[in-house]
């Protein structure tokens, strides 16, 4: 598992791989949060989500749109996802920490994730997760 930031001209857009769906929708919850906090660490909350679109892409947008949403409302900064992934869903546990200002100001304020420009796809035995996030 691992993400890397590509050059873009306003925004801030992730490459994300790992060896499964599960693997790169949980990744992609922790590049959004080191991309929000700079810091991003395992803890001991856990917030349950559940997400409903009709393709892949739909719900890898709507999984980063809730953890960002979660985030703000229960003040925590999430490093990593037991998802489970179905036909038309996502659903499992966000899992971090408590926001801690002192610790969680290196980011960048993320309003939004875009549709422009998200695709996942498979090269070999990994799956590649392209996104934008509105900053």
């Amino acid at each position: 598992m691992s993400y890397v930031e590509l050059e873009h001209t306003a925004d801030v857009k992730l490459r994300v791989e790992a060896g499964t769906l599960e693997e790169l929708f949980s990744e992609a919850v922790r590049a959004l949060m080191a991309t929000m906090y700079g810091s991003v660490e395992p803890g001991t909350r856990a917030v349950s989500v559940e997400v409903h679109s009709a393709d892949l892409e739909g719900l890898v947008h709507d999984l980063l749109s809730e953890a960002l949403f979660l985030s703000d409302v229960e003040e925590v900064v999430f490093s990593s996802a037991r998802l489970t992934i179905g036909k038309d869903s996502v659903s499992g546990i966000l899992l971090g920490e408590p926001f801690d200002p002192s610790r969680h100001r290196g980011g960048s304020e993320v309003k939004g994730i875009s549709y422009s420009g998200m695709k996942i796809g498979k090269e070999d035995d990994t799956y590649i997760l392209d996104v934008i996030l509105d900053v």
